[in-house]
């Protein structure tokens, strides 16, 4: 899997997280963020079940602009 890195959050300094790659093979998309295990998050997110190898992610309204351009790159290839 070669994954292409795409950008991380511009407020996260020396830390890696979040961030976010598109696999070059399959085009899916590869988020790195804060777990949400909060209780009111989970439990707001019971719209579908979250598996016990599944998690739930939290990734900043600031990198909305990251994720479009993931996109736009998963699309283009």
């Amino acid at each position: 899997m070669a994954l292409r890195f795409v950008g991380k959050d511009p407020e996260s300094g020396d830390h890696g997280s979040p961030a976010v790659w598109v696999d070059e093979v399959t085009k899916d998309l590869v988020i790195q963020g804060w777990r949400a295990d909060d209780r009111t998050t989970r439990a707001s997110a019971q719209d579908v079940a979250i598996l016990s190898h599944e998690t739930v992610v939290r990734v900043p309204k600031r990198m909305v602009p990251l994720l479009r351009e993931a996109l736009d790159v998963a699309e283009l290839d």
